[in-house]
């Protein structure tokens, strides 16, 4: 009978980012900066080195997705380092010949495919764990429990649905209706004028979702600085906080795997010591063929 295992999911996007700002310069054999490749690949194959036998990267294809239809200001490419844009297609295709499945977004956003593989995964009975490896607020919202979390692994912490809590003063499903009105810089919506964290998780605490929010402050069961304004802003601008929350809100129906199995690492293709040695970095291949071959030594009923 197959062990319970743990499930990783990458943010591909959030780590280049992380990796191209922490990492010294490194040009590929053609000349191109591809530092930051190099960085994510061997955080990944760490990943596999220390036990990951399930795991999936999502990456953003393109930056702009559905939601640059919907809202005008909404996130886009513009302005991001030519030396950080050109590396986001080298980085899927080094992952995907070191053998691990990579999901690229371009009508939905990474954040989506996270999403919708989180939600697959935990109704595995197979599964032990889900870890959603990011920091990203948005993904907040998709925290069960402590069946699905987040794991920061540059501060090497994990936030479970108390942690949500803890952080934003929310449940995880308010996480979507908490931005609607507090906004997110990072993806291009400004929230409502006046809401605030404190207001926001407030009220939300109370009231899940944007629609229990009664219109009038007179009828809040809850006692907050300026209630009457805030009141009136939401009244009046209920259709925009709905817009917002349309926008934070992840897709989870998205096609990503039909079987956790698709996600096991097998080891890499044919190809990755070529690409590896094309990089600069011919040592990931070595690791990674020393950890196919323990793991193919250690035979299928060893491993989860």
């Amino acid at each position: 009978m197959t062990s319970p295992f743990q499930v990783h999911l990458v943010d591909g996007t959030y780590e280049l980012f992380r990796h191209f700002f922490a990492v010294p310069r490194k040009p590929d054999a053609a000349g191109h900066e591809r530092g930051a490749v190099v960085g994510v690949v061997g955080s990944v194959l760490r990943m596999l080195e220390y036990g990951a036998t399930h795991l999936g990267v999502a990456t953003d294809h393109v930056i702009e997705s559905f939601r640059n239809d919907l809202w005008p200001g909404y996130k886009t490419g513009a302005g991001i380092d030519p030396d950080l844009w050109g590396q986001f297609q080298p980085l899927e295709a080094a992952l995907e010949a070191l053998g691990v499945r990579v999901w690229a977004m371009v009508e939905y956003e990474a954040d989506d495919a996270l999403a919708a593989a989180a939600v697959r995964a935990a109704a595995d009975p197979r599964v032990r764990q889900v870890l959603i490896c990011t920091p990203d607020k948005d993904l907040g919202q998709c925290v069960v429990g402590e069946r699905v979390v987040q794991l920061d692994r540059r501060a090497g912490t994990i936030r479970d649905e108390a942690g949500v809590i803890a952080k934003f003063g929310v449940a995880p499903q308010s996480i979507p209706d908490y931005l609607a009105l507090v906004g997110d810089s990072a993806d291009g919506f400004p929230g409502l004028p006046g809401w605030g964290a404190k207001s926001a998780a407030s009220v939300l605490a109370r009231y899940p979702h944007l629609e229990d929010i009664p219109d009038e402050a007179g009828r809040w069961e809850v006692r907050i600085p300026r209630a009457a304004p805030l009141a009136a802003t939401l009244r009046e601008q209920r259709d925009l906080a709905l817009l917002f929350r349309e926008l934070a809100t992840l897709r989870t129906n998205i096609e990503v795997f039909s079987d956790i199995e698709a996600i096991r690492w097998r080891g890499p293709r044919v190809d990755f010591p070529r690409l590896a040695h094309d990089l600069g970095a011919p040592e990931l291949a070595a690791r990674a063929l020393t950890l196919a071959t323990s793991r193919s030594a250690l035979g299928a009923a060893a491993l989860p």
